[in-house]
């Protein structure tokens, strides 16, 4: 007779428990093909069950092939492969909670606390009201808002750019993973040296071959780049993180006559370029592309909110046509709802708005840090450098210690740094004692404190 021990079934119903047991002595040979089950009042009397709870359990087993009924003789055991016990699973190691830092220069990202979400949640509630979020949208993305992102780029960025162009992704790192696709197994991409690790690994993961190119002070020389076979390139002309280079006109020029003359792709990553404090914006180089051989991409994650994962990109008129013919399968990665609030975020002006107040809240938090960072003890062993745009700057520290050593005494001070030499394919010498300073998350009420750490760090 069937025995098993129903107090050890935990939260399981009774009869999924007793099917659970049962198939266990089938697959282990325990229960013999061709054998009889119990009658079912006669197990459920034995193990003081309802038949009910046994019907239930047999019922289970024989859906899945375990038994077959035979009319009037009750249930038989089918032949199965007997498997042995099956081993006790390896201990799934637990996701470390994530550290709290005093100080995180690590870290670059808005200022979250400034956003208008008053007026967000106003036109969510507009959005959902009316009930078009429940309507699905092209595969490109929502038509009302790749209208409002082709406005915002004509307004702003000097680009005449049409809708139906634009792709809208579920940020920088998919837009990445659809161009790999787009341009094919095997390519041989040119990336910023040094720059953004991700584009790498990311390109790297899809099959692309990537070419670290060095920057000088013009970005990326032509030279270089047509001398390492790539057929693409991915740049950040207007603002490159970290070192916020601006690739020079002269090198803007060049770099299209190399895509023209190779039928190459340049990849215009325009990331970060929102908050310049001097000066007009720079025109984007897709402005001035003749030959449809410039991909320009962005996201809202630096001027709206690291978690709104939300990004586009511009494809010319030869790789959108590619892109609907081998990629137009995909559905967009953002949720309908989104998209609809943010083009009305955009078209209603709020999200210029919100611009011009973060470039003023940026450009005071900007001055207060390098004000208390030259007023410190630290003061006469630094030198800055990248302070005309963007959340960072380049802090170059002189000093006998290595970067690591720096970051093992800051992490053990509660202080999380980055280093200009993490961001390098092909580490050199001028990138040692750089750090890169995120400061968008540097509240000026704790500047004091952030300095008396960092002295602390910097100290020999």
């Amino acid at each position: 007779m069937l025995t098993y021990s129903m107090e050890d079934r935990g939260s399981l119903p009774l009869y999924e428990y007793l099917y659970r047991c049962i198939r266990r002595d089938i697959l282990s040979g325990a229960l013999a093909a061709g054998e009889r089950l119990p009658s079912k009042r006669t197990l459920a009397e034995h193990l003081r069950l309802s038949v009910i709870t046994v019907e239930g359990a047999y019922a289970q087993l024989e859906a899945e092939g375990y038994v077959y009924a035979k009319p009037k003789q009750g249930f038989f055991v089918c032949p199965v492969q007997q498997t042995p016990e099956p081993p006790r699973p390896a201990a799934i190691p637990t996701e470390k909670p994530a550290p709290v830092w005093k100080v995180d220069l690590r870290s670059n990202q808005a200022d979250g606390s400034r956003f208008p979400a008053a007026t967000w949640a106003r036109l969510t509630r507009q959005v959902l009201s009316e009930g078009s979020f429940l309507t699905s949208v092209p595969h490109q993305g929502l038509y009302a808002l790749r209208q409002a992102i082709a406005d915002d780029l004509h307004a702003f960025k000097g680009m005449s750019v049409s809708p139906e162009q634009i792709v809208i992704g579920a940020g920088a790192e998919y837009l990445y993973m659809l161009l790999a696709q787009l341009l094919g197994p095997k390519t041989v991409v040119a990336v910023e040296d040094p720059g953004y690790p991700k584009i790498r690994q990311v390109y790297g993961k899809c099959g692309a071959v990537c070419r670290p190119i060095p920057l000088d002070r013009q970005g990326m020389d032509p030279a270089v780049l047509a001398a390492s076979g790539a057929t693409a390139a991915h740049l950040s002309p207007n603002h490159h993180y970290p070192t916020g280079t601006i690739t020079t006109i002269g090198r803007r020029q060049a770099l299209l006559q190399w895509a023209e003359e190779r039928e190459a792709t340049i990849i215009e990553d325009d990331y970060d370029s929102e908050f310049r404090f001097a000066g007009r914006p720079i025109p984007a180089l897709q402005s001035i592309d003749t030959h449809g051989r410039v991909v320009y991409m962005n996201t809202f994650s630096q001027t709206i909110s690291p978690s709104m994962r939300m990004g586009f990109m511009v494809l010319p008129p030869q790789l959108l046509e590619r892109y609907r013919r081998e990629l137009g399968f995909y559905a967009c990665t953002v949720p309908v709802l989104e998209q609809h609030v943010l083009a009305r975020f955009l078209s209603g002006g709020y999200y210029e708005q919100h611009l011009s107040r973060m470039r003023k809240e940026y450009r005071a938090r900007r001055d207060a840090v390098l004000a208390a960072f030259q007023a410190s003890p630290f003061a006469g062993r630094v030198t800055f450098s990248e302070q005309g745009a963007g959340l960072h700057f380049l802090l170059r520290l002189d000093t006998s210690l290595d970067d690591e050593t720096l970051r093992q005494k800051a992490e053990g001070l509660g202080v999380r740094l980055a280093f200009l030499s993490e961001y390098a394919a092909v580490p050199r010498e001028e990138h040692a004692h750089t750090l890169v300073v995120n400061y968008g998350g540097l509240e000026p009420e704790r500047l004091a404190d952030t300095t008396a750490l960092l002295t602390e760090v910097f100290s020999e």
